[in-house]
């Protein structure tokens, strides 16, 4: 492999939470330090990582934009993630891999 080059994102699994405007948290599916992001709602989304299913996200958290998608390097202890919307319901959907979108 040439130097700046990376690898492809291998999903292994994926997990939703049902998002409204109360923090919600799902344990994470599948294996990788890498976790995709996409917000699938209407409104931004905070998500949050943690080691707990107590984790309950804030609108101080991470942002995703409306129908938005981000590569976020979780770490492979990360085994829960949670989402609170802005506004509104929808579905924010946790995919967990290896590798990087470049």
């Amino acid at each position: 492999m040439s130097i700046g080059a990376a690898l492809p994102f291998r999903p292994s699994g994926t997990a939703s939470v049902a998002g409204s405007t109360g923090a919600a948290a799902v344990a994470l599916a599948g294996g990788g330090s890498s976790v995709l992001v996409f917000n699938a709602s209407g409104a931004v989304a905070f998500v949050r990582f943690g080691m707990a299913a107590a984790l309950s996200a804030s609108v101080g958290d991470l942002p995703v934009p409306p129908g938005g998608r981000m590569l976020v390097d979780a770490g492979r202890l990360v085994t829960h993630a949670g989402a609170v919307l802005a506004s509104g319901t929808g579905t924010v959907y946790f995919t967990r891999g290896d590798g990087s979108v470049y």
